[in-house]
């Protein structure tokens, strides 16, 4: 039952605005069907292999989330039941997607991913980036994808103002976009490291895994 109080706890925590993504990547599905038990019905997976996997196994009434970076091969592997794409970091991406739900006749919803850590090793659009791709979709009516909000990632640091600081600059980003009447709803920023910050700094969003399932088994 540990996963089960674990769940409970985090959401007596968490604001009715925000959802509740829970990091389920390289845990069985045995594990997450007492979160399923407990009541959780959206799952984060960043393997699509993966996730396809327990999709196929699991209730059908979950929403999948794809949390990690995506190779545009295997976009076609997904398209068939993601619920929210969050780590859109390029065009390219962004077409296929569009491209792979419209074999389904489904719209695909997506995030954004912004580059906000001082770390290269996080993927993510910068500003030039992003404003690129807000013309396109504009310009070329994407039929099959929704632009529903962003998403970011602190760097790995200890710094609290540091993290805070990257959280309230994706915040910003999130507003202005807003004003210009984009009608973004979701700002998926914070893990089981930083939530509460994050939700501080506005997120509606969150991405908890080893919280609610204890530490990683990258061996297998």
């Amino acid at each position: 039952m540990q996963i089960a109080n674990n769940l409970q706890t985090i959401k007596s925590q968490l604001p009715s605005n925000v959802t509740l993504v829970a990091v389920s990547k390289t845990k069985p599905v045995a594990d997450l069907m007492e979160a399923y038990e407990a009541g959780q019905r959206i799952f984060g997976e960043n393997k699509i292999q993966e996730m396809t996997e327990k999709w196929e196994e699991m209730p059908k009434d979950i929403q999948w989330h794809m949390i990690g970076h995506v190779q545009t091969n295997k976009v076609k592997y997904m398209a068939e039941y993601v619920t929210l794409v969050h780590g859109v970091d390029s065009l390219k991406l962004l077409k296929e997607i569009n491209k792979q739900a419209k074999k389904h006749n489904r719209v695909v919803d997506v995030l954004l991913q912004m580059h906000i850590a001082e770390e290269e090793t996080k993927f993510g659009l910068d500003d030039d980036e992003l404003d690129e791709i807000l013309n396109q979709v504009q310009n070329d009516k994407f039929q099959n994808i929704k632009i529903i909000g962003l998403m970011g990632m602190a760097t790995f640091t200890e710094n609290q103002n540091q993290i805070k600081k990257e959280f309230l600059h994706l915040k910003s980003i999130f507003d202005k976009l807003n004003t210009e009447n984009l009608q973004l709803n979701t700002l998926s920023m914070g893990m089981s490291g930083d939530y509460k910050l994050a939700i501080n700094c506005g997120s509606t969003m969150v991405r908890i895994g080893s919280s609610i399932f204890g530490g990683r088994n990258y061996a297998k």
